[in-house]
């Protein structure tokens, strides 16, 4: 079965950087795919797109260097089943409060004894290899999104879960929660305090913890604190972005010397 590469990386305690979809384009992920990201994550939450446009998704990050991953819409097992299925090498999973959902988690991610997955790779041994049965359990990545109330308070028993390789910080929802406003995960006490705790727990338990960054800066603070994956906002932001910069320098005076001396003759 290929390998699958950051959970390679993570388990030598390195930082792994990760890439997001939301646009539903196939062509995007592929892009992302070639950017130089670790991993790439198709995000079935938040996108604005169904499995129909997932699965071309997961098939261009699959030509790419990236590891391709995808976030669940929900903790449902028959969606998680079929993004594994369609080729996702890690699953992030939304709202996990507690021990049961996260144990419900790992048994749709993993085949028995050690899950209840159902059997039918389909695309996935195309990816994988034909020894893709042999070796899932062991190298799929599966992180549980830590966001409520109940899942901070309950994160040692949720990081206890046996086959449980992590969790993933979702600063948005968290700071939310806590009383704070989307973007505070760097400047409300809150929720610096909290993301510092959920780190440290999941250290403890030699668990890999992730986190959604708003910019390469914001990632660059995460990976000093010691997370082993972030995520470096998303295809759209940097859309929106890159356009910005593009047009204000559109509209700026040039700077001197810039400007191409008038034509003389023909």
């Amino acid at each position: 079965m290929r390998k699958n590469l950051i959970k390679e990386k993570m388990s030598r305690g390195e930082c792994t950087t990760n890439g997001w979809c939301a646009l539903g384009s196939p062509y995007a992920a592929e892009i992302m795919g070639h950017a130089g990201f670790d991993s790439v994550t198709v995000d079935a939450q938040h996108g604005l797109f169904d499995f129909g446009a997932a699965l071309p998704m997961l098939q261009a990050i699959s030509a790419t260097p990236a590891v391709p991953i995808a976030r669940a819409p929900w903790n449902d097992a028959a969606v998680i089943m079929h993004l594994l299925d369609a080729g996702a090498y890690g699953i992030i999973c939304p709202m996990i409060n507690n021990r049961a959902e996260a144990e419900r988690l790992v048994a749709a991610c993993r085949y028995a004894p050690a899950g209840s997955r159902s059997y039918g790779p389909a695309r996935a041994a195309l990816y994988a290899g034909v020894d893709y049965f042999a070796h899932a359990n062991d190298e799929i990545v599966v992180l549980a999104m830590i966001e409520t109330l109940d899942g901070v308070k309950n994160v040692e028993d949720i990081l206890a879960t046996p086959g449980l390789d992590g969790v993933y910080v979702g600063p948005n929802d968290l700071a939310l929660v806590l009383g704070a406003k989307p973007g505070s995960d760097l400047t409300d006490k809150r929720c610096i305090d909290t993301i510092d705790y959920i780190l440290t727990r999941a250290r403890a338990h030699g668990k890999f913890a992730g986190i959604f960054c708003a910019s390469g800066q914001v990632a660059a603070i995460r990976r000093k604190q010691g997370f082993h994956l972030v995520t470096l906002s998303q295809e759209s932001s940097y859309i929106g972005n890159t356009a910005r910069a593009h047009i204000a320098a559109a509209l700026a005076e040039p700077s001197a010397g810039a400007m191409p001396k008038p034509s003389t003759g023909y």
